[in-house]
């Protein structure tokens, strides 16, 4: 076998990890957003994640415990209020706060910073910490409120 062969092989075995038996094939879909706008009016292929665990109580402290272990308030300060990483309860969302987008964040990571937790943490880990989020009150004054210097 050549080297390009073996490098073919050793890169399909990669790609196809095993799954658990609480995690959807592939990852969860590509998540739908009413904020994106389709190019010729053609949304592309995508569907609505619905929380499981919405409204449940018991989720809550679940998952604020993920969130303390796995580190998140090390970024996105105490009570998810923002310190290095944004505030994830002021309701400002830069890619959607659905709790499908929320997820999907968290499952899949962004750009600049927010790391991928999908491969650490199993789905229903991740939709209590969605659950967490939603459970904590928008702070009374947000830092980012207002942009515009008040200086003369």
């Amino acid at each position: 076998m050549d080297l390009r062969a073996a490098v073919a092989a050793l890169a399909v075995l990669a790609c196809n990890r095993p799954q658990t038996a609480t995690s959807t094939p592939g990852g969860p879909p590509a998540v739908r957003n009413d904020a994106i706008v389709s190019a010729g009016g053609q949304a592309p292929p995508a569907t609505t994640l619905t929380n499981p665990f919405a409204g449940d109580r018991e989720s809550v402290p679940q998952g604020e415990g993920t969130f303390a272990a796995m580190n998140c308030d090390g970024c996105h300060g105490i009570g998810a209020t923002g310190w290095v990483g944004p505030s994830l309860v002021d309701g400002r969302w830069r890619y959607g706060g659905a709790d499908g987008a929320v997820f999907h964040s968290i499952y899949y990571g962004r750009p600049r910073g927010m790391p991928a937790f999908g491969g650490v943490l199993s789905e229903q880990a991740i939709w209590k910490i969605v659950t967490y989020l939603r459970a904590q009150p928008v702070p009374g004054d947000v830092p980012t409120e207002s942009w515009v210097s008040t200086r003369p």
